[in-house]
């Protein structure tokens, strides 16, 4: 045995390696499943077992559920999403070198916009609660990119406070990489890790949505539940035949995607036995599941062109209701756990946050704009370089100045002194 195998310990025999003990950070039954459990297609969500299947995808079948996710996501995306740096005073400056900036509003990994990736990673946390991405760094702690991971092939496990994630990434590689790694964006959390659902959180608002949605699918298909009856006994061959008969015109009518005519034995008829949809308020009914899935969302009727109540605001107050009591609501939480997760902590306690242009969602029209600039230029408010970056122009010659009011004039000389 060498010096250097006796110092190191190393007795000629491979030491085994061992691999620190991981749990997964939530486990489920079948009895009483968790809510992420039915994201993966294994739990309606409903005490009521006679409303339709409900999950996370299922849910995306209702076009109130799909607009709300994909207004969300789709506003949360388009927006400047920058990194700015906090003074002593209290002041934010836009940092557009950093690397997160550039990653979150251009490209954030090979060939992948930024805009793909926030609009995936948005519609993931407002749909299931969670949205994913693979946030590596190279040797000096520096960010290479954010590649989306999709639900279906993660798993988070933990050891003690410790969490980690197990998925495979865009190349195809597994990976089981720890939080610190990991962009995580997580909704209504009760551990601080897992992410709620709100559609698993009203499942049985969505069950009973769901259930009024097919009802008009059958209703407006023709496809409604129907009994088959007969004149008589007599019309039958034998009991076997009719049975064979009446399940051949039952698979005919059911089937969704046969628009073919039943060709019905001598003396049978069909007749309906459930409700019109003017009987069943059918119209009614799911404009009441609209506004439940509106207010899960805290959605405003206007924003997904439902009037039913009449417009009571402008344009304008509605985009800034829209903003202030839906949007911001998402895009805090987003934003603060992209922070934790692409900044350092040294950069957090030195005062960088992340922040969306969510002023640039409340544009005016031009000469709104123009009026209030020039009101600000004027009064004294801002000076006239100030107002055309507003306007994306670039500054001028003496624009640095602030100028008085219309109604006062500036002294030019230099102030006297008293003392003299």
């Amino acid at each position: 045995m060498s010096f250097i195998s006796k110092v190191l310990g190393r007795d000629g025999a491979r030491l085994a390696r061992i691999e620190p003990t991981m749990t997964a950070a939530e486990t489920s039954g079948v009895t009483k499943p968790n809510g992420w459990f039915a994201d993966f297609g294994n739990a309606s969500g409903s005490r009521v077992k006679t409303l339709p299947y409900v999950s996370t995808e299922t849910a995306m079948r209702h076009g109130t559920v799909a607009a709300c996710c994909d207004i969300i996501a789709g506003d949360l995306a388009k927006i400047g999403l920058h990194v700015y740096e906090k003074d002593s005073n209290g002041n934010r400056k836009r940092i557009d070198d950093h690397p997160a900036g550039w990653l979150l509003n251009k490209e954030s990994s090979s060939g992948v916009a930024a805009v793909t990736l926030r609009h995936a990673m948005a519609h993931g946390f407002v749909l299931r609660g969670n949205g994913y991405g693979y946030a590596p760094r190279d040797g000096g702690g520096q960010l290479i990119m954010i590649d989306h991971v999709y639900h279906t092939g993660l798993q988070m496990l933990q050891n003690g406070r410790a969490h980690f994630y197990d998925f495979t990434d865009a190349d195809g590689v597994h990976r089981r990489v720890p939080s610190r790694s990991m962009v995580h964006v997580r909704y209504a959390s009760r551990d601080g890790w897992i992410g709620r659902s709100p559609i698993m959180e009203s499942a049985e608002t969505l069950g009973i949505a769901l259930a009024g949605q097919e009802a008009a699918a059958r209703g407006v298909s023709g496809a409604a539940l129907k009994a088959y009856v007969t004149s008589g006994p007599d019309s039958w061959v034998n009991e076997d035949t009719a049975i064979q008969q009446v399940r051949a015109i039952k698979e005919v009518i059911q089937d969704p995607t046969n628009n073919g005519i039943p060709i019905m034995p001598v003396g049978a008829e069909i007749k309906k036995l459930d409700l019109s949809p003017a009987d069943m308020q059918l119209l009614e009914t799911r404009r009441f599941d609209r506004q439940q899935i509106l207010a899960t969302y805290r959605m405003p009727p206007s924003k997904v062109s439902i009037d039913d109540a009449g417009i009571k605001a402008g344009v304008e107050q509605q985009a800034i209701n829209y903003l202030t009591d839906c949007l911001l609501h998402w895009a805090t939480q987003f934003e603060r756990q992209l922070e934790i997760s692409l900044l350092t902590e040294a950069e957090r306690r030195a005062g960088f946050t992340l922040r969306h242009n969510l002023d640039s969602l409340l544009r005016a029209t031009a000469k709104e704009r123009n009026d209030s600039l020039k009101s600000a230029v004027g009064g004294p408010f801002m000076t006239a370089n100030e107002a055309r970056k507003t306007l994306g122009h670039g500054p001028v010659d003496e624009g640095a100045t602030l100028y008085p009011p219309s109604n006062m004039t500036r002294d030019e000389k230099p102030p006297k002194n008293e003392g003299k």
